[in-house]
């Protein structure tokens, strides 16, 4: 469990995001040789602002050309509408999917890079400018990593090596969120989920090197396994450290009694069974040998008096692993960890190593990134409020924002007119639901307040100090608040992810400025694109509030239980038949969609265009909706949304996905979501003996 950029406010627990980047840009190119040639320099100079520029799609928002119209919509909706761009594309070397997700990341990527290219040539005028140069130049010193090797991390290892006793490991573990060692028991700070106006710490279990405890307990999964105790064996000896083989084989075998004893995916994402809190006192009895109080002091948190803890029957559990497992075992646990985590900022050497592994054994991708793309993203996850707020001056027209308010106005007025005709919820729950809604917050582009990096030190020669200092600079700004009222004015996101996500506790839906661009959002594009696209997205975003974890908080945020019985369990009926025709997707052999891990997103997706649907109809104020290519409104509705998730993903990347992610792969959003909606059925004439075909009394109907 990396320390570095956690988000420790926006946990998975507490927020539901939409979704799970490469031309040069324009002041790398003002450096090109004075003596090129006019047109070439002028060429250089287009390709520069082209890849800065927002992408286009055909002439009303869609690209026809990338149909096939050889398949029949009600046979595979998904390659009807994208199945010549499936052909055609092909994933970058440097990525394990791409499609138009991927397309607004490579742009947003693109315009960092010009702005950080800015700020290294002192031409940014920002508060922070000298930090983010001061960063930026760090991670491009690849010279200076080259030197250092892995001296950067000697302090950690030393601190290892010097341990003597099972409490002074601990006392390492405690130092987790600001340093790069690892835990077992990670701690960190959140809203309260039944007290939103303040933050709680929580804690949970931790511990694994690989991305989900079924690597280690899945037949399928051996091969992954071998290869990743052979990378804990390659990383070892890279440090020096000994016994290399053997500390590997006791490493995974560490790691592989945690994973036994870890919650399953599925489980952790029941928000009731992930609030337990408890006393110090309580902990320390609860886990035998590690005493919570000194801890939580070491963490920085000595005057804790309750704990909210997540996975709790796995503590006790945990705890007994950790108790049983020798010292030195520990100590070289620890050891691979700080090298694993710091591998990415150190030099060829552990990159290269690092990224055969986690990206090309585990994910499928062929070729390293671009330092400068790896450069960009380090300084998202460090400075990357100050760096969105140039995002925003530079890429965000105002409009937008605008344009923004009134579709999400839209969504939510049909969300509430679905809500009052729904046959299977009754008035006490309707009421409820009616005044959650009435409370949604809406954030759009950027933040209002921007955060304040002045306790921040970035360093140009200090690449790993940097890293670690902007890890602990979150950790202590969350630590520093702790007793404070809630900032309900912070966002989880910077204006230039591309990306939206509902938040819990704070009853809110937030889109940042990156995603509100084409095939999403177009201003000059037909208005059922955009309802199709943003709108569909808008509405699931909304509809979290009401899949089946974001039903158990009320207006407010707060975890409870606002419903009737006899609703609840209607509601369960559906969201069960929903997960089994999830469930029962499988795409890639022997790997089929989690339908419980991915049953919030579902919901989402389902909720989001059936209401970007109804909120076009409303839109057109009676008249009838014109055809456009001979396509009528209601078809390019489902084309807009079709479009969104243009993608293609490696093999290896997929089968990580439907292991670890709560999103649905690419197609399933497309072809999973659409038929359970009768709109779709009547849009394109869709019968019985069509392969997507779903008899009436079998769709699922929830919002």
């Amino acid at each position: 469990m990396t320390p570095f950029f956690r988000s420790h406010l926006l946990s998975a627990a507490a927020v539901a995001a939409l979704a799970l980047c490469a031309a040069p840009a324009a002041a790398q190119t003002a450096q090109m040789d004075q003596t090129a040639k006019p047109d070439l320099a002028h060429k250089a100079s287009q390709e520069a602002a082209s890849s800065l520029a927002a992408p286009k799609y055909g002439t009303w928002g869609f690209d026809l050309s990338g149909m096939d119209r050889s398949v029949k919509p009600g046979d595979d909706f998904f390659k009807y509408a994208n199945g010549t761009w499936d052909q055609r594309t092909e994933i970058p070397a440097d990525r394990v999917r791409y499609g138009n997700f991927n397309k607004l990341r490579e742009l947003s990527e693109n315009r960092m890079h010009a702005i950080l290219e800015d700020a290294a040539a002192g031409k940014l005028a920002d508060p922070d400018a000298a930090k983010i140069a001061a960063g930026y130049r760090s991670f491009m010193d690849e010279a200076l990593a080259e030197k250092l090797d892995a001296r950067p991390i000697a302090p950690e290892l030393a601190q290892i090596r010097a341990v003597k006793t099972r409490d002074g490991f601990t006392g390492l573990m405690a130092k987790a969120n600001t340093t790069a060692f690892t835990t077992v028991l990670p701690v960190f700070i959140t809203i309260d989920a039944k007290a939103p106006t303040r933050y709680a710490v929580s804690a949970a279990t931790g511990g694994l090197g690989l991305p989900d405890r079924d690597y280690y307990l899945q037949p399928g999964f051996a091969e992954k396994k071998a290869k990743y105790q052979a990378y804990v064996a390659q990383m070892l000896g890279m440090i020096g450290w000994d016994k290399p083989a053997e500390n590997a084989k006791a490493i995974v075998d560490f790691e592989t009694r945690l994973a036994e004893a870890s919650w399953s995916r599925i489980e952790r994402r029941d928000r009731d069974k992930t609030y337990n809190p408890m006393s110090p006192a309580e902990l320390s009895a609860y886990t035998p040998g590690l005493d919570w109080n000194r801890y939580l002091a070491g963490a920085g948190l000595p005057k804790v008096e309750r704990v909210v803890v997540t996975t709790n029957t796995a503590f006790p559990k945990v705890a007994k692993v950790y108790d049983e497992t020798p010292l030195e075992t520990l100590k070289a646990w620890q050891a691979f960890h700080v090298a694993d985590n710091a591998a990415p900022y150190l030099s060829k050497r552990f990159v290269d190593a690092n990224w055969s592994f986690r990206q090309h054994e585990l994910a499928g991708q062929p070729e390293q990134q671009a330092r400068w793309k790896r450069a960009a993203a380090f300084m998202d996850g460090a400075i990357g409020e100050s760096v969105g707020r140039v995002y925003v001056a530079r890429y965000f027209p105002p409009e937008s924002k605008a344009k923004m308010d009134a579709l999400v106005g839209d969504i939510r007025t049909a969300l509430a007119a679905r809500i009052e005709k729904l046959d299977w919820m009754g008035p006490q729950t309707r009421a409820r639901a009616l005044e959650k809604l009435s409370k949604f917050t809406v954030k759009i582009g950027y933040p209002t307040h921007w955060r304040d990096y002045a306790k921040l030190e970035l360093k140009a020669n200090d690449l790993y100090g940097n890293v670690t200092r902007a890890g602990a600079f979150e950790w202590n700004r969350d630590v520093a608040r702790l007793n404070q009222p809630v900032d309900k004015s912070e966002w989880g996101m910077t204006p230039q992810t591309v990306n939206a996500y509902y938040n819990f506790a704070n009853n809110e839906i937030v889109f940042p400025a990156a995603i509100l661009q084409a095939p999403f959002f177009d201003p000059d594009a037909d208005p059922a694109i955009n309802y199709g696209g943003i709108g569909g997205v808008i509405g699931h975003e909304i509809s979290h509030g009401f899949d089946d974890q974001g039903r158990k908080s009320d207006g407010d945020g707060v975890l409870r239980d606002w419903w009737t019985a006899e609703d609840a369990g209607k509601f369960k009926v559906q969201a069960e038949r929903l997960g089994a025709q999830y469930s029962a997707f499988e795409p890639l052999p022997g790997a089929h969609v989690q339908g419980g891990l991915t049953m919030g997103e579902n919901i989402g997706d389902m909720g989001g265009l059936s209401l970007a649907l109804d909120a076009y109809h409303a839109s057109l104020k009676g008249q009838p909706a014109p055809v456009v290519d001979g396509f009528t409104g209601d078809q390019r509705v489902f084309l807009g949304w079709a479009q969104v998730w243009r993608e293609k993903t490696r093999d290896e990347a997929l089968r990580q996905q439907v292991v670890t992610d709560p999103h649905s792969p690419a197609y399933y959003r497309v072809d999973g979501t659409i038929r359970n909606i009768a709109g779709w059925y009547e849009a394109f004439g869709v019968k019985p003996g069509d392969k997507l075909y779903v008899p009436p009394e079998e769709r699922v109907k929830i919002w």
